[in-house]
């Protein structure tokens, strides 16, 4: 079992011992999700999947919220809310903008890009070393500015 999952799983187990619901029933919504991927592959998931899909379903809360508030449903954006909390208490710590820009101008040098030709390979470089710590999206738009 990966460390992040154990982690998890022990976080689980305070939860249901605090008392804490909103927290219990975010957990028990990832463990879940955890358990069908590896079902589903047929794989035991490391860490850098488990992080991978634990920034999934963060993106997925925010675009929920977008939605919600738009919507004018301030409750139920408050419920995706509460859930983005506790999934970003098993995400690394968040990357400043100062990194962020530091990496990308490091992976546009490795890889030699010149132009959005070579977006792709700045990317696959990037990815293992941002994920869960930054938006993707942002970062794209970060290394398409950088290379037109």
């Amino acid at each position: 079992m990966s460390e992040l999952k154990h982690q998890i799983t022990e976080a689980m187990k305070d939860a249901m011992r605090a008392k804490e619901k909103t927290r219990l029933g975010t957990i028990r919504l990832i463990l879940a999700e955890l358990k069908r991927i590896e079902v589903d592959e047929r794989i035991e998931l490391d860490d850098a999947r488990v992080l991978a899909v634990l920034d999934k379903m963060n993106k997925q809360r925010r675009d929920s919220i977008a939605q919600f508030d738009a919507a004018g449903r301030d409750d139920l954006a408050a419920i995706e809310r509460e859930e983005m909390e506790v999934i970003a208490t098993f995400l690394p710590a968040a990357l400043s903008e100062e990194d962020i820009n530091a990496l990308i101008q490091d992976a546009i040098a490795t890889t030699g890009a010149t132009g959005m030709q070579d977006m792709g390979k700045v990317m696959g470089l990037l990815k293992p070393k941002v994920q869960g710590r930054a938006d993707m999206g942002a970062v794209s738009q970060k290394i398409k500015a950088q290379l037109s």
